[in-house]
């Protein structure tokens, strides 16, 4: 049939109204689909995304399915896209990559509807769609490589007659299967995948780069999402959080150092020397507060974050340190402002933060080697008609400090992800990074 325009108006007016019900009823899914872009392709036969910001659907594949079966579909397609799924399964045997992503994005659509079946449930492409390991396990509960990893496993003879798999259906790791599989995508891959949807490579080849900016937009969306959700949840029909997006949120809002102790620790003794307690009411007007932990209006300004972004943090150090900045702003209320800047063997400008929205914007760069000498430089040459009252840098500590004069007595407070690495001037703390725990949360 051709793609007339009445047909493409009668598809698009189907695709908005979707979008309406489940801004209505799922509204973390609906305000995220305001951000997708949603096209009609013939390309492919059923529903795919890019892993981007583009969902396509096949005209005849519009036609064929309910409303509700519409709705499940783009919050599938969604999922997929919000949790790079497209961009993550590169050097994995993609077939059954794209196996333990439907299960974890079917599980988590299944219990945004209350565990109702029906919710993701295809007539025309195999009714109920999978949601569980072959053990029962929900997908929800795990990220995609943790259920990748399991279905890699063989199962046992009574898990394989429940989930009607046979042991030879597996790649099993180390397998010369398993080796010939890994990173390509035949759609006859190990783990024998009959998904209703096309799940593409990302990018059409272009720089992984590109993927990583998508997604960190996705993870600030995903994080304002969840905040207006939350001013929603009393209302009926609202939806909820899921629980990948709350894994999250608590993962930035948590973190692991009590950051009103470690500064109060800082400031008291490096800015004026007074002891903890009583607070020293001369300085009220300081750049710093004194703290005496009450609930008086007070402001920590002019702090500088310097964040190592060089070539031997991992993406996951580096998240980890944004994180506890985030946590931070978090624990003072939003009352903290200053700086956030990035460097490797160069300095990426410091951008300027009043609010926690205003940091949420600043993104990291960086990747080469590392230089802390750069750090004071640029406070020298760029920030001298106001600088910063403080500097914390968060690093791994792999690169040769600078003498202490080169601080220009600016108090230095080095935040180390390591127990190795002891600064030779300036204050420590200590950020150790778990590096068992997983980064992606879907």
């Amino acid at each position: 049939m051709e793609l007339s325009e009445e047909r493409i108006r009668k598809l698009s007016q189907r695709i908005i109204l979707s979008r309406m019900r489940l801004l209505n009823d799922h509204g973390f899914y609906g305000l995220l689909l305001m951000h997708a872009r949603i096209s009609i392709s013939e390309e492919y036969e059923t529903a795919w995304t890019d892993g981007r910001e583009r969902i396509w659907f096949h005209p005849k594949f519009l036609e064929a399915v309910t409303d509700r079966e519409l709705d499940y579909a783009l919050m599938h397609q969604l999922l997929h896209m919000i949790l790079g799924h497209t961009s993550r399964r590169k050097g994995h045997i993609e077939d059954l990559y794209d196996e333990a992503a439907d299960i974890v994005v079917n599980s988590n659509i299944l219990k945004a509807c209350n565990g109702n079946t029906d919710a993701i449930t295809l007539r025309s492409y195999g009714g109920e769609q999978p949601h569980t390991l072959p053990d029962k396990t929900e997908g929800y509960t795990l990220t995609t490589e943790e259920v990748y990893e399991r279905l890699l496993k063989p199962v046992s003879a009574e898990q394989a007659g429940k989930s009607g798999k046979r042991h030879s259906e597996r790649a099993f790791p180390g397998t010369k299967e398993a080796k010939q599989l890994q990173g390509k995508g035949s759609r006859k891959g190990a783990a024998g995948r009959k998904g209703w949807d096309a799940h593409i490579s990302s990018g059409n080849g272009e720089p992984s780069g590109k993927d990583e900016k998508y997604q960190e937009e996705w993870k600030q969306r995903m994080a304002q999402a969840c905040e207006a959700m939350h001013t929603r949840q009393s209302s009926k029909g609202a939806g909820s959080i899921p629980v990948f997006a709350e894994r999250y949120l608590e993962r930035l809002k948590n973190p692991q150092t009590d950051w009103r102790t470690i500064l109060n620790e800082f400031i008291q003794e490096e800015i004026n020397d007074y002891s903890f307690l009583p607070p020293d009411r001369r300085f009220e007007d300081s750049p710093f507060f004194l703290p005496d932990f009450n609930e008086k209006d007070f402001r920590v300004k002019r702090i500088l974050f310097m964040v190592d972004t060089s070539g031997s943090m991992s993406e996951k150090e580096i998240t980890v340190c944004y994180s506890e900045i985030r946590g931070a702003i978090d624990q003072f209320d939003g009352k903290l402002s200053g700086w956030l800047g990035f460097f490797d063997a160069k300095v990426a400008p410091p951008k300027p933060f009043e609010d926690l929205d205003e940091f949420l914007g600043i993104r990291p760069v960086g990747g080469g080697g590392t230089s802390f000498q750069i750090i004071f430089d640029y406070v020298r040459e760029h920030m001298a008609e106001e600088p910063p009252a403080s500097i914390i840098i968060l690093t791994d500590g792999y690169a040769p400090f600078p003498k202490q004069e080169q601080a220009m007595e600016i108090p230095v407070l080095w935040m180390i992800n390591n127990k190795d690495i002891k600064p030779p001037w300036g204050r420590v703390a200590r950020l150790i990074v778990n590096t068992r725990v997983s980064f992606y949360t879907g």
